[in-house]
């Protein structure tokens, strides 16, 4: 049976002493994140997280979901009553807005509670997961009644929200769906089509569901600038906010689908489904966007969480596992071999685990940060440095996050060997559920365009200049200090070679567009590695201060995390000089084999 334990520990860490939330007591939302609160919400959050979810997730994973004969949708034993437990508890609420019933936290704290919860059981944490980011959608673009109507039952998680972009024959490319949206004497739409993918599209959770739907109305343009967003309830919400009569939308079946099993993802039927346009006609993509830049970070931590869960049972295995002897002779002579961690390439695999873990943790912890402050910073040029950082880095996070967790998972299970590929010892569900997080809500190769092909150039490079600033001022900082120069200079080295990726795209990617395309992934992942760097070199400052002052019993602690920033300073930051030369490598080769020359026979 897999072991999970929150890393609460760490999660304190990254939010008291790496980024020092205290200080920013002063703004709205922070007044009530002081550290003794906090602390409590992270603690109480593990628990929850570790002794109700976690054991349903490999049952959830065997059982699956069932579609009925009537079209409704049954959880896995234990979901349901584990998601009133959630409810109840108000972990929904943590980051939502207190104008419409949430606690009004943090996003920092939001996305600790998200780790938690795809740690434990991921295909649980998919039905909220959506929620929040319709919230936000409605927030911003819906009218007044419309929030009025739906957002204080889905914040207080009664109702639950979906996103239905995708459909049979259109993923990425949304201005080929086909969902049309007729207009009604009363104001309303009457949406009929095929969304297909759709996680929570069904389910026994909740009484209603609020599907955030896209489509196009009769005269729209054939194109992305002819989509609307669409509010389309499960349940009609009356005047008065009680539920009416069955909406014309239904579950059509249940996809069968390599991991995340506990979770339905549905083909979702609207057959003249009474729907609510959100914002302006034609204007849904801007709308929907909203909800996928959260849905993309919520992805990002999905990818760290698969890779903490993983790695912890890789630990777990190697303290108890005998197998072979030390290189340098017998490390426990009087037993008949050695645990596995006396082998170099078990502990290559541990250590890159445990970098890529607790880096990307403080990566997405600094990232929810960036979306605070972005709304709540004092100043406007304060409001607007933090929201071109979270814009350049929500495909990274996603994307390099992603990546990452799914090598930690799949590197773990090779640390069980045989044992790792069999079921009943939980690492293969790892593997299985990481993997769908470098897929939806923009597979990777999207992610990497997204970086290269729009955020770089955006405001005239804005971003990117405001995170090398960033990252040169915390090296230059650092350069003096013993501890911290030999991560700096690394640190220094892989930032210089984003630059000069960033210029060799700048003379190469408008003559040939090609070129972007084909060394955009490398570019992602520079950014990724240059990203988790620069949270490393802030956690090894804090932890030598710590040291220096004596540590406490801390100590060990400490010590670890400037070991650890060590290993990824040497192990990982000198891959983005590979990946520079990858990039300036061009489109020419790649691109030059006809289509027929791929064939095998």
């Amino acid at each position: 049976m897999p072991v999970y334990k929150a890393p609460t520990r760490d999660c304190r860490f990254i939010a008291n002493e790496v980024l020092n939330l205290e200080s920013y007591g002063n703004l709205p939302g922070f007044e009530n994140a002081g550290q003794d609160m906090t602390d409590a919400v992270i603690e109480e959050a593990g628990r929850f997280a570790a002794e109700v979810l976690a054991p349903l997730n490999m049952a959830g994973d065997a059982e699956g979901c069932k579609r009925n004969a009537d079209g409704s949708v049954t959880t896995p034993t234990g979901f349901k009553a584990a998601f009133e437990q959630f409810r109840e508890a108000g972990w929904g609420t943590l980051a939502a807005p207190e104008a419409f019933g949430g606690q009004g936290l943090p996003h920092v704290v939001g996305f600790v509670m998200e780790e938690f919860l795809a740690s434990s059981n991921q295909a649980f944490a998919m039905y909220p997961g959506l929620t929040n980011g319709a919230v936000s959608a409605i927030i911003a673009k819906g009218s007044a009644e419309q929030q009025a109507k739906y957002l204080p039952k889905m914040v207080a998680g009664e109702w639950l929200g979906t996103m239905n972009l995708t459909e049979p024959q259109c993923g990425t490319d949304l201005g080929m769906i086909r969902t049309r949206a007729v207009p009604q004497a009363d104001g309303s739409y009457a949406i009929t089509g095929t969304k297909i993918f759709i996680s929570a599209g069904e389910h026994d959770l909740t009484e209603n569901i609020i599907h955030l739907v896209l489509a196009k109305t009769p005269d729209a343009p054939d194109s992305t600038k002819g989509i609307s967003l669409f509010i389309v309830p499960k349940v009609m919400v009356n005047d008065d906010g009680s539920l009416g009569a069955r909406n014309a939308v239904s579950c059509g079946s249940l996809e069968h689908k390599m991991g995340i099993h506990g979770n339905a993802t549905c083909v979702m039927n609207y057959d003249c489904a009474t729907g609510y346009m959100v914002g302006e006609e034609n204007k849904g993509l801007a709308a929907m966007f909203i909800m996928m830049n959260a849905a993309r970070l919520g992805v990002g931590i999905q990818g760290l969480a698969q890779g903490e869960v993983a790695y912890q049972n890789g630990v777990a295995y190697a303290l108890e596992r005998r197998q072979g002897r030390a290189l340098t002779g017998p490390a426990e002579p009087q037993e008949k071999a050695d645990h596995l961690f006396v082998h170099p390439d078990v502990r290559r695999m541990l250590m890159d685990g445990k970098a890529l873990t607790e880096g990307l943790r403080a990566l997405c912890m600094w990232g929810a940060l960036q979306v605070d402050l972005s709304h709540k910073a004092a100043t406007e040029q304060e409001r607007q440095t933090a929201d071109d950082l979270i814009s350049l880095l929500t495909p990274v996070i996603k994307g390099y996050g992603t990546d990452m967790g799914y090598k930690v998972a799949t590197d773990m299970q090779q640390v069980w060997g045989g044992h790792g590929y069999i079921v009943e010892n939980g690492m293969e569900q790892f593997v299985r559920d990481a993997r769908i997080a470098m897929i939806y809500e923009g597979a990777n190769g999207v992610q990497a365009m997204d970086l290269v092909g729009r955020k770089l150039a955006l405001n005239g490079g804005r971003a990117v200049q405001a995170f090398f600033a960033v990252v040169d001022a915390e090296v230059a900082a650092s350069a003096g200090d013993a501890t911290l120069a030999p991560i700096a200079e690394k640190l220094g080295k892989a930032v210089a070679e984003m630059k000069a990726a960033t210029m060799w795209f700048m003379q190469n990617g408008m003559a040939n567009p090609n070129n972007v395309g084909a060394g955009a992934y490398s570019y992602m992942t520079i950014t990724g590695i240059v990203a988790v760097g620069l949270m490393w070199l802030r956690m090894a400052k804090v932890a030598g201060a710590k040291l220096a002052s004596g540590g406490g019993e801390d100590s060990a602690f400490y010590e670890a995390k400037l070991v650890t920033a060590q290993h990824f300073a040497n192990a990982m930051m000198p891959e983005a000089g590979s990946l520079r030369r990858k990039i300036e490598a061009g489109s020419d080769i790649l691109m030059r084999l006809p289509a027929e020359a791929f064939a095998t026979a």
